[in-house]
């Protein structure tokens, strides 16, 4: 059988499978590479996250000519930095919360390093991503009304859900940082955002630095809720000494500390 290490070697002997054979089915994958059809599910849903191919029930196909013209927005490195920057908070056996949102689901391909974590989320987005890790974390989905503004969960019975458990910290990402205020958000929809900073010891919001200051109406999470912000290190000084001054931990990550 190969072991994990071999991941990107099987991966890209699958895709040379696609491409001689213009689709692949997941049992016959599984039988040739001596693997699981869960390990074989994962690699063709990394590799279609990457634009290499398109999954159908039972297997994947080579992907039509006519959508690689659209490539996938890669994430900036501010987002990147940031992300990395949040997932050193993560202690091991944590149990935490993962709101929807491309700063937040930028943590998640390192989350499969961190040793006994639980995650929930109302993001399937987020929720496929860490499905999608090799050493996945315990996985909690929320549930409740869908709300296709923010592609997430919303409602009292994804409050419900999130008040039965308990957590440790909270990533959060925001519209728009107002510096007297707090976080805010372009969505009308507070009250789970506000839930689960209820219910996590601590509260991390992850923005980057040109939403700092920009002037959106509603408030989402007031500044008495937040313990911890971490942005990128664009964060004019005047905007950091305001916000320290709020009693928030203020991170500014840089994209020189990449690995």
């Amino acid at each position: 059988m190969m072991s994990k290490r071999n991941t990107p070697q099987r991966r890209h002997n699958i895709l040379a499978l696609l491409t001689e054979q213009g689709e692949v089915s997941v049992d016959a994958l599984a039988k040739r590479f001596e693997t699981s059809e869960v390990t074989i599910r994962k690699d063709l849903a990394a590799l279609e996250a990457n634009g290499l191919l398109l999954r159908r029930y039972g297997g994947a196909v080579t992907v039509p000519q006519e959508l690689l013209v659209e490539p996938v927005q890669p994430v900036s490195p501010y987002k990147q930095a940031i992300a990395r920057a949040a997932v050193q908070l993560i202690r091991e056996h944590a149990r935490i919360i993962i709101d929807s949102g491309s700063t937040t689901a930028a943590m998640i391909g390192q989350l499969g390093r961190q040793p006994g974590l639980v995650v929930m989320t109302n993001s399937l987005h987020v929720a496929r991503a860490i499905g999608d890790l090799e050493h996945e974390p315990v996985l909690l989905m929320t549930g409740g009304t869908w709300d296709p503004h923010s592609e997430s969960f919303q409602g009292q019975v994804a409050e419900q859900v999130l008040r039965s458990y308990d957590f440790d910290q909270l990533f959060i990402g925001a519209d728009g940082i107002d510096l007297n205020r707090g976080t805010t958000t372009f969505n009308e929809l507070l009250g789970l955002s506000r839930v689960m900073a209820e219910v996590a010891r601590e509260v991390i919001v992850m923005v980057e630095s040109d939403k700092v200051g920009r002037k959106i109406p509603n408030l989402e999470l007031p500044w008495d809720r937040v313990n911890t912000l971490i942005t990128d290190d664009r964060l004019p000084l005047e905007a950091r000494d305001h916000i320290q001054a709020r009693g928030v931990t203020l991170i500014c990550a840089t994209i020189s500390q990449e690995q």
